[in-house]
């Protein structure tokens, strides 16, 4: 069953597009090494808050890519621009 891994952060709006680059870079270092990212969304809000979505095709998936995350470099690299980072996990029940 789908998943979906809302991460949610800032950054110093002098980073924004060094964020949004090396998230790219990042979600490419994913695909090539953990299987079953279908999709990434970012948005940003009114408060300047950063919402990124990331769709898997299982829990499993996801879980592999998570327990990874210390050793990519990608990864790295791209937290190291954010701050007040918060995340969770939901499985999608529904799409209409």
């Amino acid at each position: 069953m789908t998943v979906v891994r809302i991460t949610r952060f800032r950054t110093d709006p002098a980073n924004d597009a060094e964020m949004i680059d090396k998230r790219a870079t990042l979600i490419a270092a994913v695909r090539e090494s953990y299987p079953g990212l279908t999709e990434a969304r970012l948005g940003r809000l009114e408060d300047g808050t950063w919402v990124d979505h990331w769709y898997w095709e299982s829990t499993e998936h996801m879980q592999k890519a998570l327990a990874a995350a210390p050793t990519i470099p990608e990864a790295g690299a791209a937290f190291a621009l954010t701050t007040d980072t918060t995340a969770e996990s939901a499985e999608i029940v529904a799409v209409v």
